[in-house]
């Protein structure tokens, strides 16, 4: 492997502009989707305090991270396999 001396990297104005015109766009963005998501939250929230659509907290989180829960089968074959007694 050859070694080198290491590369100096200069920063000019034109790339300060640009890096500053970007994170402002993606701020911008940031704080509509934020609004988005309080808008939605509002939106939620009234509807479940009007009671349209009763659900325990649980199925609330359920729903939103889309975990659906699995019913457990029941009965002794269960807890043993294929075993009988």
């Amino acid at each position: 492997m050859l070694r080198r001396k290491p590369t100096r990297l200069e920063l000019k104005l034109d790339d300060i502009e640009e890096f500053e015109s970007i994170r402002k766009d993606l701020e911008s963005r940031k704080k509509q989707r934020e609004e988005a998501e309080v808008a939605a939250a509002g939106e939620e929230a009234a509807a479940v305090a009007l009671g349209a659509d009763h659900k325990s907290r649980e199925q609330i989180i359920n729903d939103r991270i889309g975990y659906k829960p699995q019913p457990k089968a029941g009965g002794r074959a269960a807890h043993f396999g294929t075993f009988e007694f």
